[in-house]
């Protein structure tokens, strides 16, 4: 049969992973697998929350609206942008990476910025659907080359992966409102931001004010549901939202009405709000204290961190993969996330979510 190639590659860290469980069952030796990305200091507590959802209702066995339960999109309303926008904007996706891919089918443009250290998997599915794709350096690039950058599309990914750097948010806002003065659409890829903060955020709520912003978020990392495949994604655009949701119902016919509801539960009942208070009070917690303990033994990249903080779930090391891996730690190259790979060959991605006491043993 013949196969149209698309020319992406499976993920790297799917074969460090393979690569650390082999090493594990030949030496018999334990490995740290900070190579992946989930928060792993704790799991969310389910317990409780599980008791408020009927398994035997229609609503769970049955197919669920193909733009999302209207159930947790006002949710999801209330609790991102304070009840400020229409529930109808808000679109229910298979998780972050579904929301990014369809937001890519869906957009018509010459070439996507993306930042000069990236996700991995944004190259990757920008080549299956054969869109054309750039990076700039820093904020102050796009600042600077406005003009050329006219029938683009701006992606800003914060807190950043790979790097786990955020920047003010005045310096995110300036951007926005420097790129929509220009109608120059922004995708804002931010699953790691609500690890750090609640409802009481405003972040979302002000990105109201801009009409060619298209919000990606997920669950996977401020909720600790990765298993869960669970996002949504929000714009004020009546033709990207009339589109987007004509692929995202042929995508998936619906997603998945468990998680959704489990999802609502979280953020609306008494018992969820609970749930994941305490996960993001013990998750925050192991994540500052391990970056605090890279920084102690002089580990952490400090030349990344020079005009922003490191807050997110990875940090960047000055260490190889191969070193690391020496010492029985799971990582993966800073040179996968870089288009100067050379440049970077002598630093790691690792994940600081994981417990403090068994970062540090191994650190």
């Amino acid at each position: 049969m013949n196969i149209e190639i698309s020319g992406a590659k499976l993920s790297s860290i799917v074969k460090i992973g393979d690569k650390i469980k082999e090493l594990s069952k030949s030496t018999g030796k334990q490995y740290l697998s900070l190579n992946r990305g989930v928060n792993s200091v704790c799991n969310i507590d389910l317990t409780e929350v599980v008791k408020n959802i009927n398994f035997n209702s229609n609503e769970l066995q049955v197919y669920p609206p193909s733009q999302g339960r209207p159930a947790l999109q006002n949710a999801i309303n209330q609790e991102y942008f304070q009840n400020k926008t229409n529930s109808e904007n808000i679109y229910i996706t298979a998780g972050g990476m579904s929301g990014l891919d369809l937001t890519f089918q869906t957009l018509q443009f010459a070439q996507i910025l993306l930042p000069a250290f990236y996700w991995g998997s944004y190259l990757h599915i920008l080549n299956i659907r054969k869109k054309q794709y750039q990076f700039y350096e820093n904020y102050n690039y796009i600042l600077q080359n406005i003009d050329s950058l006219k029938n683009s599309v701006v992606l800003i990914c914060e807190p950043n992966n790979p790097v786990g750097n955020k920047y003010s948010d005045d310096t995110i806002f300036n951007v926005i409102e420097t790129l929509n003065k220009n109608n120059i659409p922004v995708i804002m890829d931010c699953p790691y931001r609500r690890v750090f903060y609640n409802e009481t955020d405003d972040f979302y709520s002000k990105m109201l004010s801009y009409k060619n912003v298209i919000i990606v978020e997920s669950f996977s990392k401020s909720i600790g549901l990765s298993g869960q495949r669970l996002g949504f994604v929000h714009t004020l655009n009546n033709d990207f939202n009339h589109e987007f949701g004509v692929r995202l119902m042929y995508a998936t016919n619906g997603i998945n009405a468990f998680s959704q509801m489990l999802v609502e539960q979280l953020l609306t009942s008494e018992e969820g709000k609970k749930a994941v208070k305490e996960f993001k009070a013990t998750t925050t917690e192991h994540i500052k204290k391990n970056i605090n303990y890279l920084r102690q033994k002089k580990l952490l990249a400090e030349d990344l961190y020079v005009d922003s903080e490191p807050v997110g779930i990875f940090a960047i090391v000055n260490k190889s993969e191969e070193e690391l891996l020496q010492n029985r730690i799971g990582s993966i190259s800073l040179s996968y996330f870089v288009k100067d790979k050379e440049k970077y060959s002598g630093y790691s991605r690792i994940c600081v979510s994981v417990h403090n006491e068994e970062f540090c043993s191994f650190i």
